[in-house]
Formats: C-alpha cells, sequence, structure tokens
C-alpha cells in the first residue's frame, strides 16, 4: 500500500513548494508514494507533472496520508488544518537544503522553510508557519500559529509575533529587549518594505518607514 503526499494549493507558492516535497521523499522508491496536488477550484488536472485532485478524491485513496498546507490566506490554513484532522491526514514539514538553523529552535507541523530561511538560536514557532526565500528569524523570538512571512522578512531578536500575523516582502522588524520584546498582534499585517520600530497593535496594518496604521479609521478598529 502507498503513501500518499499533497500539497493542498495549486497556485505559485504550491508550485513553489513541490521541489522541497520531492526533495524530502528522494531517500525513498518512488513505487511506494504518490505525490499530488489538492486544490478544489483549480481548472488543472496536471500540474508541473504532477496530478491535481479535489481533497475528496485525494482521500479516497488507499494508505496512510501526509499534506502541506500551502495556503497563504492563514485563517484558511486554520480551516484546512481542522478538516484535515478529522479525516486522520498528517502534516509534513518541508525545508530547502540551504535552510540554516541554530541552536534551540522549535518548529510546530506543518511549517514550510523556503531557500535560503535562517533561523538563528532559541527560537519558538507554532504550526503550520511558512517562511517565504531569503527570510530570517533571530534570537529569543516567539512566533505563533499561522503566521506569514513573505520574502526577505527581517525579524530580529526578543521579538513575539502572535497568530496570524502577515509579514509582507522586505519588511524589517526592529529588535526587541530581553523581558520586554516588540510584539506583533495577533492578525496584525506588516506591508511590503514597511520598518516597524514599535509594537503593533493586533489587526492592524502598517506600512511606511517607520511603520504606522496605514489609516486613522484602521487604526481605531
Amino acid at each position: 500500500m502507498k503513501t500518499h503526499y499533497a500539497i493542498y494549493g495549486a497556485s505559485g507558492f504550491g508550485r513553489e513548494v513541490l521541489p522541497l516535497l520531492k526533495k524530502s521523499l528522494v531517500k525513498y522508491d518512488k513505487n511506494t508514494y504518490t505525490i499530488s496536488f489538492v486544490d478544489d477550484a483549480s481548472d488543472n488536472t496536471i500540474l508541473n507533472g504532477y496530478p491535481v485532485l479535489s481533497y475528496s478524491d485525494w482521500l479516497k485513496t488507499s494508505g496512510e496520508k501526509y499534506i502541506c498546507l500551502a495556503i497563504a490566506n492563514s485563517k484558511i490554513r486554520e480551516l484546512l488544518q481542522e478538516k484535515c484532522v478529522a479525516d486522520n491526514v498528517q502534516f509534513i514539514n518541508l525545508s530547502a537544503d540551504n535552510v540554516t538553523q541554530y541552536d534551540d529552535v522549535v518548529l510546530g507541523v506543518g511549517s514550510v522553510l523556503c531557500a535560503n530561511v535562517t533561523l538563528t538560536s532559541n527560537i519558538r514557532i507554532g504550526i503550520h508557519f511558512h517562511a517565504n526565500i531569503y527570510s530570517y528569524v533571530g534570537h529569543d523570538c516567539l512566533i505563533g500559529d499561522y503566521v506569514t512571512f513573505a520574502p526577505s522578512v527581517k525579524c530580529n531578536g526578543n521579538i513575539v509575533i502572535e497568530d496570524h500575523a502577515y509579514i509582507g516582502t522586505g519588511a524589517i522588524i526592529k529588535q526587541g529587549k530581553l523581558g520586554s520584546p516588540l510584539i506583533i498582534g495577533k492578525g496584525a499585517v506588516i506591508g511590503m518594505g514597511a520598518v516597524v520600530t514599535k509594537s503593533v497593535p493586533a489587526g492592524i496594518t502598517v506600512v511606511g518607514n517607520p511603520a504606522r496604521p496605514l489609516s486613522k479609521e484602521e487604526f481605531r478598529k
């Protein structure tokens, strides 16, 4: 009986994650597993040489099932996590060969670490974390569940990032202090290229250098 691996999401990010999955399986006999994309909204039946299946069709396959949730929207990732758990689907952590990881780093299930990501020391990261290319996490950081780093995010030391936060491409988060971390609140959005010099409340979108709320109305939410 074969083991079935899938990437949930046949979008651009899903295609970027595919090589990470393939490399993670090179030590196994190709006759013992399958690889698929899972996407309920795709018009494709084949993508980059692999079948695209609906979730229900993929579930019908016999054998153990492992999946990576390559979905940018963190709320949807959470819903899919709950659905997969209910269906006894297991999650895999994927990491590029050139990821750098130092001492005492703990990653939750379902993480995706793309090329040239660096995790330094004494870091705790929750479930279904996405770190896109050239991003890094500095020492003594605490990152919640379903957090997304776009490419080239610079998350310096002593920072807390709460669940569902999104950090945009090229954003820089200033280092916090020991015992007084800089905090990015739950569901906050850090805009592309923003330079964050102080804590950001939950649910707020900040942009610019230094980062400021996108609007007064947004700040009052």
